[in-house]
C-alpha cells in the first residue's frame, strides 16, 4: 500500500512538472512570435530550415520555435500543449530526450526531402512526433492506462493522420519524419523492467521424480475429498 502511494505521489509530481514545462514552452514560442511578427518574420527566414543547405543544418534546432503567421502558431499551440503534456507526465527527463529525437528526425527529414530553396519553420513536426509517441508508448511500456490514452488520442485526433500525406499546403515531410521519430522514441525510451529472479529451491526439500514412492513415515498432502483422503491414509499405513 505504501509503495502504491509513493508511486502515485511521484506521478503527480511529474505531471505538475510536465504542465509547467509545456506552459514555459508555449510562452517562449509566443514571445518569439511577437518579435517575429513585428520584424516581418525575419526570424523565420533567418533561422528556418533550408533544404540541403549545409550552412543551415543547425537551424533544425531553432525552426520548431518559429512560425509564419498568427494562424500558424494558433493552430499548433493547442495540440502542442495536449500532446506535449501527455508525452511528459511519465517523466520530464525522459520527455526531453524524446523531444530532442523528434526535433532531429523532423528537421533532418525536412532538410533532406523538402523542395529546393524552401524555408521551413514551425512546431508541427514536434506535434506529430508527440502524437506518434503517445500512440505507442503504452504498448512498449506495457501500461494499460497509456494504451487507453493512445487509443483515445487516435480516435479524437484521427484527422491528424491526413497531415502525413504529401501536399503543397504544408511541410508534410516534417510531419511524417516527426511522427516516425515519436514512434522510434517510444521504443528507445521505453521502460526497461528488471527480469524477475528465479526463486531458489527451498532449503531441505527433497526432489522426487513423478511416480516415486513416498518414504515411510512421510504423509501425502491431504485432500478435501473424504474418499481420496481415506485411500491415501490406507496407502500410507501400508508403507506405499
Amino acid at each position: 500500500m505504501g509503495g502504491e502511494k509513493q508511486t502515485a505521489e511521484i506521478m503527480i509530481a511529474e505531471a505538475r512538472k510536465a504542465f509547467w514545462v509545456m506552459v514555459g514552452f508555449l510562452a517562449l514560442i509566443w514571445v518569439l512570435q511577437i518579435l517575429n511578427s513585428v520584424t516581418a518574420y525575419t526570424l523565420s527566414r533567418s533561422f528556418g530550415i533550408v533544404a540541403r543547405d549545409p550552412a543551415r543544418l543547425p537551424d533544425i534546432v531553432t525552426a520548431p520555435f518559429l512560425h509564419w503567421s498568427w494562424e500558424h502558431i494558433e493552430g499548433n499551440s493547442g495540440p502542442l500543449f495536449v500532446f506535449g503534456f501527455l508525452a511528459a507526465y511519465r517523466g520530464v527527463v525522459r520527455f526531453l530526450g524524446v523531444t530532442a529525437l523528434i526535433a532531429a528526425a523532423s528537421g533532418l527529414g525536412v532538410w533532406f526531402v523538402a523542395g529546393p530553396n524552401s524555408v521551413t519553420a514551425g512546431a508541427s513536426g514536434v506535434v506529430f512526433g508527440y502524437f506518434g509517441y503517445i500512440l505507442v508508448r503504452g504498448i512498449f511500456d506495457r501500461h494499460r492506462i497509456d494504451i487507453v490514452v493512445g487509443l483515445v488520442m487516435a480516435l479524437c485526433f484521427a484527422y491528424q493522420f491526413t497531415g502525413l500525406l504529401p501536399t503543397d499546403e504544408f511541410s508534410w515531410q516534417g510531419h511524417l519524419f516527426g511522427f516516425a521519430g515519436g514512434i522510434l522514441g517510444g521504443w528507445l525510451f521505453r521502460e526497461r523492467r528488471p527480469r524477475a529472479a528465479t526463486a531458489p529451491p527451498v532449503s531441505g526439500a527433497t526432489a522426487r521424480p513423478l511416480g516415486a514412492a513416498t518414504p515411510h513415515g512421510q504423509h501425502r498432502p491431504t485432500s478435501t475429498d473424504p474418499s481420496r483422503a481415506a485411500l491415501m491414509k490406507e496407502l500410507d499405513d501400508l508403507g506405499l
